[in-house]
């Protein structure tokens, strides 16, 4: 199994959102976050003054099973993309164990829906 990350812009979640619904990607959990980006300058817009130090950004959890890995993996570099500075990154790493609370059944059977 398989942890995706990925932050991606506000703009782009909709979309992204979307995309992974249509690709047979059950569930995913989704956060407003904020980060600190190389790029430090000042914007003037309408006359007042902002420092674009802090960037607003969606990150996107993910935890599936390796053939998943790769499709999911392109659906969000696909539909994310702007080909400006900021699109975003993508961290992938191992899960070591699932567990389900309710069954007390573990490995990557957990994933799949039982009703």
């Amino acid at each position: 199994m398989k942890k995706i990350e990925a932050i991606i812009r506000k703009t782009k979640f909709e979309d992204v959102k979307e995309a992974l619904l249509n690709s047979d990607i059950d569930w995913f959990e989704y956060h407003d976050v904020h980060g600190i980006g190389q790029s430090r300058q000042e914007r003037i817009y309408r006359g007042v003054q902002y420092s674009t130090d802090v960037i607003e950004r969606v990150k996107i959890t993910i935890v599936c099973r390796e053939q998943f890995v790769e499709p999911t993996i392109k659906v969000i570099m696909t539909v994310a993309h702007t080909g400006k500075v900021g699109d975003g990154r993508i961290f992938l790493s191992d899960v070591i164990d699932c567990y389900s609370i309710r069954t007390g059944d573990s490995g990557d059977t957990v994933l799949a829906d039982k009703k």
